[in-house]
């Protein structure tokens, strides 16, 4: 079984040298493939959910984006006022995010490649962690939001790929058929678990399907 540092160094393998130009199309306005706009359309939807859970205006709050990707989030995240500390474990993605981000926004974060649980990035009003920690197991997931927990004085949104029949059947097929070369895979979680596991501290905030995309968005009150 892998531990937490193995799947991040695959995951950061994977984003680094095989997806960036997939994950730069994807969230940009270019052309993609039917199954590729649902999946855009699924996370534009998890977006909007995810910052329903914070103020309208951040102004003065300080906010970690882990695993910020092309940077999506992080210009919400600026455009309402807040203070951005923008983590991914992708130097590449990192880089399409700086270029993306609007000037006027520029001196409201701050890029950092590395992991996103790095004591060394302070502590936060809230984090926002979209489908970064999809591929861990729920102990990694729950040792996590222990440790943003204990530098975070609002809330933690996050989310996970539920186990729904159909996520659990792509997993399975990833586990007998193995290939060195394929993308991480996604652990499927049950909120319920996470939150046996948390003595609570994880509740559902509600789930979006959208053709290939599905996840649900989960929150630690901190």
């Amino acid at each position: 079984m892998q531990t937490y540092s193995a799947t991040r160094a695959r995951v950061e393998d994977y984003f680094d040298r095989s997806a960036t130009k997939v994950w730069e199309r994807l969230t940009s306005d270019e052309k993609v493939s039917r199954i590729r706009q649902t999946v855009r359309e699924g996370r534009d939807r998890m977006r909007a959910l995810m910052l329903s859970r914070l103020p309208d205006d951040l102004t003065g709050a300080r906010v970690l984006d882990a695993g910020c990707g092309t940077g999506v989030m992080t210009a919400e995240l600026a455009a309402r006022g807040a203070s951005v500390v923008a983590v991914d474990i992708s130097p590449q993605l990192i880089g399409i995010a700086q270029q993306r981000l609007d000037p006027a926004l520029r001196h409201r974060v701050a890029f950092a490649a590395g992991d996103m649980t790095d004591a060394a990035f302070g502590r936060f009003d809230f984090v926002m962690a979209m489908d970064s920690l999809i591929y861990y197991r729920s102990e990694d997931i729950v040792a996590v939001l222990g440790d943003l927990g204990k530098r975070t004085h609002g809330r933690i949104v996050f989310t996970v790929a539920p186990r729904t029949p159909f996520l659990m059947a792509f997993w399975s097929m990833g586990k007998l058929f193995p290939r060195a070369d394929r993308s991480p895979v996604m652990i499927p979680q049950d909120h319920r678990k996470l939150s046996k596991l948390t003595a609570g501290a994880v509740s559902s905030v509600g789930r979006v399907s959208r053709g290939f995309y599905i996840s649900e968005c989960l929150e630690v009150r901190t």
